[in-house]
């Protein structure tokens, strides 16, 4: 555990940015933070360095990514349709199964040092969430929670068109975060019908765009996600 807090949180927008090149720069900062925390084990309390925490929001090209708990067979496209579909495919070291990222999704990866927090990963999942609901609602959009399923959804209560709106995937070492969420905002939804999405095969997935019959300013649901994000994890952007 930390002996010193730091609830500072360098914020970065990384645009379009290959999902490769993200996932290298995320592995940087995931190594580089356990080092400081593995370091501050045999240094005195006046010799320790904090822990840095970093949340990096972005878009990707079309992307297929595979939690470690997910089945290849999930994906039902080849190579060469993958190549039609101008859509790379990786195995990854998150949890959860596979999902796409693309055009019009914010992605949010936050490398935390939870000890920075609160160390609890269940806690830290629903929070994620909990941004991503009071987002929505900023918009008029009533999302929630389905019991035995990460991620959130709409009409989670009767279920009778349960749509997945946004998907959550991490992974932790010594409370360090990284990977994260995906929020459907003008998403092209034609990409998740190459995939199993999540595993999940009676439940649709959804964007905002599609349920509020218009394109959404990327930018600003960006702010908003991110300001919930603030007020959650009470940190300094």
């Amino acid at each position: 555990m930390n002996t010193l807090i730091n609830k500072h949180v360098h914020f970065q927008d990384l645009g379009l940015i290959d999902y490769q090149e993200a996932w290298d720069y995320q592995e940087k900062i995931f190594a580089e933070t356990i080092s400081v925390k593995t370091a501050n084990r045999n240094l005195g309390t006046d010799e320790q360095l904090l822990t840095p925490n970093y949340l990096l929001f972005c878009q990707h090209p079309h992307v297929y990514t595979l939690g470690k708990s997910g089945k290849a067979d999930h994906l039902l496209l080849n190579e060469e349709a993958l190549g039609e579909k101008q859509a790379k495919y990786y195995r990854i070291n998150r949890g959860g199964d596979i999902t796409y990222h693309g055009p019009g999704q914010i992605v949010g990866y936050p490398i935390f040092d939870l000890d920075n927090f609160f160390t609890d990963i269940h806690l830290y999942m629903r929070t994620l969430e909990e941004a991503i609901i009071l987002t929505l609602a900023d918009y008029g959009l009533i999302a929630g929670r389905i019991n035995g399923l990460t991620g959130v959804w709409f009409d989670f209560e009767e279920q009778k068109n349960p749509r997945k709106i946004c998907a959550l995937g991490v992974k932790s070492s010594r409370w360090v975060t990284m990977h994260g969420f995906a929020l459907n905002v003008n998403t092209d939804l034609s990409y998740f019908g190459n995939i199993v999405p999540c595993g999940i095969q009676d439940k649709a997935v959804t964007s905002m765009a599609a349920e509020l019959g218009r394109d959404l300013d990327m930018q600003e649901v960006s702010d908003k996600l991110k300001n919930h994000l603030a007020g959650l994890f009470q940190m300094e952007l």
